[in-house]
């Protein structure tokens, strides 16, 4: 399947927005040879593409409303001609395949939720990260849509990752993981105890049962299944881990000839693994759920990673996700009624 249509780019969006934002849409275009129309103020975005003799290169959409980053889910009803709900629209009728922004992940879900509804029998869309496991990335949802949480939710997000992990990485069968403080069934909080139970039973999961923190990039399961509130802090755990130790490890490395020598050897790997787990190269976040594909990127992201986000949005959409997701759910809705 192939996807004609362009990726509707939040330009508005991001801590580096506009200049940033534009750069990655010009990379996008001219580097990945994706389509892209830019969405925001016409005035603002004409000038920062002729700093890269792009500005008859991407089309602009009109847009001068923008969600700002400190703003929440309700700004999405206080300003619904913002660039975010314009690119929002712009999916639903059918002139964009999907949205890309680096802004407030709050404001993302809740304008998701208003301009393009949740697909039918979908209780909540979910927020899936992909981690950099090898071989292919471990799923893990929710990570920030919502902090409160029922059992059906966290089941729904294991089959909202699995679809997403079949059909996006080609994993046969995702292993489902839930995320909680041990391995034995009995382990956890009321919400983990009754998902445990509900995830056993829900036909179309191969749930291998519960995982802890430290599994996250072991690969140990395909699909991590969470409340957001639990996932975002896991998250965020994980990447602030990550950058310390390759703080220590560069500052290491600075204080020997022979750690220097030993890192010259090993120059290749040490750059993949940096490369695996930066942000800025695997492009963000999907939320699934909605009738529209829509993609976070970080909010800190700079070219390179708006042109990731645009790539994996661009392949998202091509690869008919929305419609793989809708059967998948509406499927397990028929064969077992849980929520």
């Amino acid at each position: 399947m192939s996807d004609s249509r362009p990726i509707a780019l939040d330009a508005m969006g991001g801590d580096h927005a506009p200049h940033e934002i534009v750069a990655g849409a010009v990379h996008a275009v001219r580097e990945r040879g994706l389509r892209v129309v830019l969405v925001g103020s016409p005035r603002v975005l004409h000038e920062a593409l002729a700093d890269h003799d792009a500005d008859k290169e991407i089309p602009i959409v009109r847009a001068e409303e923008a969600l700002a980053m400190d703003e929440g889910a309700l700004a999405s009803l206080r300003r619904p001609r913002s660039s975010l709900a314009v690119a929002c629209h712009l999916v639903r009728r059918g002139d964009a395949g999907a949205v890309v922004s680096a802004g407030s992940t709050a404001g993302i879900v809740a304008t998701g939720r208003l301009r393009l509804k949740g697909q039918q029998g979908v209780l909540r869309p979910a927020i899936a990260v992909a981690l950099p496991t090898l071989p292919h990335p471990t799923l893990l949802l929710d990570a920030g849509a919502n902090a409160e949480a029922k059992p059906e939710m966290l089941v729904q997000f294991a089959h909202l990752g699995s679809a997403y992990a079949e059909l996006a990485h080609g994993v046969e069968q995702p292993r489902v993981g839930l995320l909680t403080i041990g391995s034995e069934a009995e382990k956890g909080n009321k919400l983990v105890k009754r998902a445990h139970e509900l995830l056993q039973t829900s036909p179309g999961l191969h749930f291998t049962g519960n995982v802890e923190g430290y599994d996250l990039l072991t690969g140990r399961a395909d699909v991590i299944t969470t409340d957001g509130f639990t996932g975002n802090v896991a998250l965020k755990t994980m990447e602030g881990a990550v950058r310390y130790a390759f703080t220590e490890l560069q500052e290491s490395i600075g204080d020997s000839r022979l750690a220097r020598l030993r890192a010259a050897m090993q120059r290749s790997r040490l750059r993949e693994l940096r490369r695996r787990l930066d942000a800025e190269a695997y492009g963000g976040a999907v939320l699934l759920g909605l009738n529209g594909t829509v993609v976070i990127a970080h909010g800190s992201s700079k070219a390179q990673g708006v042109s990731a986000a645009c790539r994996l949005a661009a392949d998202l959409s091509s690869s008919g996700i929305v419609t793989e997701v809708g059967e998948r759910i509406a499927a397990t809705h028929r064969s077992h009624r849980l929520w």
